[in-house]
């Protein structure tokens, strides 16, 4: 018990942006069954993911997560490897290829940016929204982009940690039109409407667990779109008809994935309870920095500013240093900027207690108290 205390004491506030922060409760879980898998009789990373006790954790990550986001059994439940680099080859291989469709894009931030420039390699593709006059600092309102009713897909990301931008709801998408989203830095923040989705991911080093997992919950009516000339690891639909288990799957991450949601639903009691603590975390932060309006200068329009990712900037280079200095010196880590923008960015994903907002606030209302003229 003292090792305990003691490596939990050690903890700093860890603002990365990912791999990101975990619930220390999951952390305990996962050291005490590390060795031993209870019934097992050896460590889970030496487990056969064919073995019954894996299957049993594989199938409850999956119950857990339907659970949580509401997900019906129109939509099959998907853990992948490759993260969103992979996903953002694997949709259009998927659901625009060969199809003679556009595949329409709304760009918010380098995420989205990304992803068009590898769809566009597998057939027509295109942005019907792209916020880069404001520097990425907005997402579209009704009337800022026409969604084509005979589209592909329509493809957002809900939230873009460089910039710290995030869709307070879903984009309108016409009916018929599969709405894809790239969730993976705001998965299991707040509830979700799955019925509006074709298609949405998620890799799982923000907000789900450790690096290694991608989730994909899919409309089950999309699979048979996948051309048979695909690379069989890129086909969806060999995913979802070998149970996860086309070939060998990321099984710890899955293991520590589905500890997190159980967390989620046993400690935090479910998304709509952790959007409240989200929304009183970001408070914190934002409060601070609209307090200071000429030296801390927040990226994201206030409509749109993130749950997940709050970016600023100060108004000198020396002062960011000295910024990001004294916050390490009272363990705020990882705190600088996107190494494409600079300034700072504090990722507060669910796993951040309020404490670390909580010091994060008031070491900023200190130093802006110390060094705004």
């Amino acid at each position: 018990m003292t090792t305990t205390i003691s490596a939990v004491s050690q903890r700093k506030f860890n603002f990365s942006p990912g791999p990101a922060v975990l619930p220390v409760p999951v952390l305990e879980e996962l050291r005490d069954e590390l060795l031993c898998y209870p019934g097992a009789g050896c460590s889970l990373l030496e487990m056969s993911h064919r073995d019954k006790q894996f299957l049993e954790i594989l199938h409850g990550a999956e119950a857990s997560l339907r659970s949580l986001l509401g997900v019906g059994d129109d939509h099959a439940v998907l853990f992948l490897q490759g993260g969103a680099r992979l996903q953002f080859s694997m949709i259009p291989a998927n659901l625009l290829r060969g199809t003679g469709k556009t595949a329409e894009y709304l760009i918010t931030g380098s995420w989205g940016k990304y992803a068009l420039a590898e769809a566009i390699k597998e057939g027509s593709a295109k942005a019907i929204y792209d916020a880069k006059s404001t520097q990425h600092d907005r997402v579209p309102v009704a009337g800022d982009y026409q969604a084509s009713s005979d589209a592909a897909y329509l493809y957002y990301c809900s939230n873009e940690t460089i910039q710290g931008v995030q869709f307070p709801t879903e984009p309108d998408c016409p009916s018929g039109v599969p709405l894809v989203c790239d969730a993976s830095s705001d998965f299991l923040c707040r509830p979700v409407d799955m019925s509006r989705y074709g298609l949405l991911y998620a890799c799982a080093q923000k907000n789900a667990g450790p690096a290694g997992v991608t989730v994909v919950i899919i409309r089950r009516d999309l699979l048979p779109l996948g051309s048979a000339d695909l690379p069989g690891y890129l086909q969806y639909r060999n995913h979802a008809e070998n149970d996860s288990e086309w070939n060998t799957p990321p099984t710890f991450a899955i293991y520590a994935l589905g500890k997190v949601a159980n967390w989620l639903s046993r400690d935090i009691g479910g998304l709509a309870a952790m959007r409240r603590l989200n929304e009183q975390k970001a408070a914190l932060l934002y409060d601070v920095v609209d307090a200071f309006p000429g030296f801390y200068q927040g990226h994201a329009q206030a409509a749109c500013r993130s749950l997940m990712n709050v970016t600023f900037r100060l108004p000198s280079d020396d002062l960011q240093a000295a910024f990001l200095s004294e916050a390490k010196a009272l363990d705020l880590n990882n705190l600088a900027g996107h190494r494409s923008v600079g300034g700072i960015r504090a990722s507060i994903y669910n796993a951040m207690p309020i404490e670390g907002a909580e010091t994060l606030s008031q070491f900023m209302t200190d130093f802006a108290n110390r060094h705004a003229s």
